[in-house]
């Protein structure tokens, strides 16, 4: 799987490296959202012994009970299953365009840490190839009083009326490592691993994925004994998606010098999780198939009928 985060500054002792693995922060790392506001947050959070020091960011999505976890997961599936034929093909088009990505294709984007830009930027210019209105989208949100400021990535498809779909198309090529937390229990897991790996599909439908996260992530922190930490909130993962965004087709020009460098050693190592992640779930999948469907069968038995 993808690792597209970046190390957050946190007060660097033994208790707190131990906290960050309690509540579900590996490593000290993140998505690349806001630093700041991520590392005010979790420093708090930790101090504080399970709250932000500011309450109103504390999670309020509704405390339960553990979640049937199975059920949940059951969700989840019905929720991949329910998938417009629109959105089938892109999502077909989107893993062949990946999966044949080779490490000279990507360039440097940005002067920083690379976070995958270099595979979306390189899958936009595909998409627009392939006659497609595919974007890199920057969305931003403010510091409120229920999740603090921060800023994501991905890219998205607004020509999709022409295909049949009545919205534009969300691509996150990294979807998984939102819901990642530290010492899972086996049935979250299970879960997580349910989720598709690069997520193509309306923002309605990405909506229906995360309060079931979100649920599934309360009750594997609680059977830990942990609250939910607010970064793991229904309204923080909400936002990622469905605040004010900026399109772009190429990098942004102050970064542009960047660009006529080739891939670095983390945008190949991106690449590489991403096409192994890819690989094993297309497989599994094909596994869960059966092998003559109904269809199949009545074909080879109308083809055999005589005329």
């Amino acid at each position: 799987m993808m690792d597209c985060r970046v190390c957050v500054a946190v007060e660097e002792n033994n208790n707190n490296n131990n906290n960050n693995n309690l509540w579900g922060v590996k490593g000290g790392e993140f998505s690349h959202e806001s630093e700041h506001d991520l590392a005010l947050m979790v420093s708090d959070f930790l101090e504080n012994g399970g709250s932000t020091g500011n309450e109103s960011w504390c999670s309020s999505d509704g405390e339960s009970g553990h979640a049937d976890l199975p059920h949940l997961a059951d969700k989840i599936s019905f929720y991949k299953r329910s998938v417009a034929q629109c959105e089938i093909d892109v999502l077909s088009l989107v893993h062949s365009l990946i999966l044949s990505i080779n490490e000279t294709d990507l360039h440097h984007v940005k002067s920083g840490p690379c976070n995958a830009s270099c595979i979306r930027f390189y899958l936009v210019k595909r998409l627009r190839l392939s006659g497609h209105n595919a974007a890199v989208c920057v969305s931003r949100w403010q510091r409120s009083s229920k999740v603090p400021g921060g800023d994501h990535e991905y890219i998205d498809v607004e020509d999709c009326n022409n295909s049949g779909c009545s919205e534009r198309l969300i691509i996150d090529v990294d979807f998984r490592s939102h819901f990642e937390i530290a010492r899972a229990v086996d049935s979250y897991d299970r879960i997580l691993n349910l989720l598709p790996v690069v997520y193509v599909g309306s923002l309605t439908r990405l909506k229906q994925f995360l309060p079931i996260m979100v649920e599934a992530t309360r009750s594997s922190l609680k059977q830990n004994s942990m609250p939910l930490p607010p970064w793991r909130s229904l309204a923080y993962l909400q936002a990622k998606w469905n605040s004010p965004y900026q399109r772009q087709f190429t990098p942004v020009e102050d970064n542009l010098i960047c660009s006529t460098f080739p891939s670095n050693k983390q945008c190949n190592g991106h690449l590489k999780r991403l096409q192994s992640s890819l690989h094993s779930e297309i497989e599994a999948e094909r596994m869960l198939k059966p092998k003559n469907s109904d269809n199949g069968w009545r074909l080879k038995f109308d083809r055999r009928r005589p005329s």
